[in-house]
């Protein structure tokens, strides 16, 4: 689908004329380019279809912007795209991955320092050439090189959210593949980790050559790493690698086992085989040459004397101690939540109108919705104010009266101040349903200082919800200073649930921080943070999340009916 590339593009037009202080544009080719991120049908197939008149239809797209996507359709090329990256031969993409660098400064450091990407940036850092500029200072050029520094540890590691949509379209396309019995996912992405290396297939089938010249030649392959009669590697134009091994019926459950990892639960396993007289490979459990299991994961198990162990729990941490004894937590499962909390309407920045997400909430089969849309100090979000809020209070009321056997809860994402205070009124917050608070600025300070300044935010007796509780955001901002544990206790104290953030470059809480909260009896809720409709499956990023902390129903409060859900808020 070509959606992704001309959203790329929307958004880094918006990004030029935000530098040129453009008004209004840049916002209309950010919705345009968002409309089109989370469009499920592909592009092309809408421009054959009726030609431009027919692009115009797709919400967020004027007829300017339906032109700029009809000449990338038909040459591959936007020229006024090309005319803003000559007059700005800056590689924003990159340098504005360090945190703290916005576009401005970008452009700042280009007419100051020639400074083009993030090898030029790193160099002119080094050399202590940023200090001495206006609006910049020795603080500011250490936290630049520590930002380059933190992006090189990420290299070479995509997000989970990034990729598996592309390696899902092709294991459904392996699936319907004539001769193919079985194919599953293996390595990190079936452990679900929340950063991927490259993608696993593993597949039954009796003619692994035909599946070998499948794979090699999918659409998007740029590099063939090898290709062999059982096994290929390539890479894809996202980026990333994908391995594919055909492995026989007989072998299939040990080949998944050993596949999937992780390394760490691996020698464990092989370990407790040796310990009862076996052999476990991925070609089989054996004792001596005589195969005793290898056709399913649960049957080599089964012969180890262990439960089954789910594949994202899968990493030493204590999960094949209590498969031994039978006692493994029962985790949440992938169909368990009744509702999302955190979602973002038309009313702040969002794209859909209230009615729309309901709409599309009870489609996911929930029983309720929370709409938490920013309020005021969020600018950059048109955050709400009181009297905003309570407008937005009506609509929601006029549309429950119309809505049966489903429940849409009046919430607001609110800011905490950096001395902890919310930004909105208590008595704004005492007409909600619920209430989220999370921190959005000034994320710098000292550990003592941002606990105190979480913790006196959870003591408000109106806020409900800690967003995003540590501030990552994955392959650019670690997370902010704080203490963990006393979070934790304020929380358990105060009635104060954490939320497990679904957005695929946020999944914050971490999976430490997951079991942390559940060991400590803190309750938590899994939101997607959702600026559209079709950001909804998200969810199943949380619960993967959730999962791999060893999160079970009872731990995450949206698992739970409306009714025992409003008497948990405070």
């Amino acid at each position: 689908m070509k959606n992704q590339e001309i959203a790329k593009i929307l958004y880094k037009i918006a990004d030029y004329l935000d530098i040129e202080e453009v008004s209004f544009r840049p916002k209309a080719y950010r919705r345009a380019a968002l409309a089109l991120e989370t469009l499920k049908k592909d592009v092309r197939e809408i421009y054959k279809q009726g030609r431009r008149e027919a692009l115009e239809g797709i919400p967020g797209i004027g007829k300017s912007i339906a032109e700029i996507i009809e000449e990338y359709l038909n040459t591959g090329k936007v020229k006024y795209y090309e005319q803003l990256k000559k007059k700005l031969p800056i590689n924003f993409e990159e340098i504005t991955r360090i945190e703290g660098m916005g576009l401005r400064k970008a452009k700042f450091l280009y007419q100051k320092l020639g400074i083009r990407n993030l090898k030029d940036l790193e160099k002119a850092a080094k050399a202590h050439k940023i200090a001495p500029l206006f609006g910049f200072g020795e603080k500011t050029e250490k936290n630049i090189l520590e930002g380059i520094k933190f992006l090189k540890r990420s290299k070479g590691r995509f997000l989970l959210g990034e990729i598996l949509p592309t390696v899902n379209e092709v294991q459904k396309k392996l699936k319907k593949l004539k001769g193919v019995e079985t194919v599953s996912l293996a390595g990190s992405i079936r452990r679900m980790k929340e950063t991927i290396g490259d993608a696993d297939f593993l597949v039954i089938s009796k003619n692994p050559q035909k599946v070998m010249d499948f794979f090699v030649h999918l659409p998007g392959v740029i590099k063939i790493w090898g290709k062999g009669t059982t096994k290929s590697s390539v890479r894809i134009k996202e980026g990333f690698d994908m391995d594919i091994r055909v492995v026989p019926k007989r072998s299939y459950g040990s080949a998944l086992q050993y596949f999937t990892g992780s390394l760490e639960h691996n020698i464990i396993t092989r370990k407790i085989a040796m310990a009862k007289g076996l052999k476990l490979s991925e070609y089989g459990l054996f004792r001596g040459s005589k195969m005793i299991a290898s056709k399913t994961e649960k049957e080599v198990y089964k012969k180890l004397g262990m439960d089954w162990v789910p594949p994202e729990i899968r990493e030493n941490q204590g999960e094949i101690g209590l498969a031994l004894k039978g006692r493994l937590p029962k985790l949440i499962g992938y169909n368990d939540i009744k509702g999302d909390l955190h979602t973002h309407s038309d009313w702040n920045g969002g794209l859909n109108s209230i009615e729309e997400l309901a709409e599309a909430a009870q489609k996911m089969g929930y029983e309720y919705i929370g709409i938490a849309d920013h309020t005021k100090f969020l600018k950059i979000e048109h955050g709400l104010n009181e009297k905003q809020l309570a407008q937005r209070n009506k609509t929601i009321d006029k549309l429950n009266k119309k809505i049966k056997n489903f429940k849409i809860l009046k919430g607001a994402e609110t800011n905490i101040l950096n001395d902890g205070s919310i930004d909105i009124k208590d008595e704004s917050l005492a007409k909600l349903d619920f209430v989220i608070a999370g921190v959005h600025s000034t994320m710098k300070m000292e550990k003592e200082k941002m606990t105190e300044r979480i913790i006196k935010a959870m003591k408000n007796p109106h806020v409900d919800i800690i967003s995003h509780p540590t501030g990552r955001i994955l392959k650019r901002r670690e997370e902010y200073q704080f203490d963990f544990d006393k979070i934790l206790r304020a929380a358990k104290e105060t009635g104060t649930i954490l939320e497990i953030n679904s957005f695929p470059n946020r999944l914050d809480l971490n999976d430490k921080n997951i079991r942390l909260a559940k060991e400590a009896g803190v309750k938590m809720i899994i939101n997607t943070d959702s600026h559209h409709k079709d950001h909804f499956p998200f969810m199943e990023f949380g619960i993967a999340q959730a999962r791999r902390g060893w999160a079970e129903k009872r731990d995450i409060i949206n698992c739970w009916p409306l009714k025992n859900l409003l008497s948990f808020f405070k």
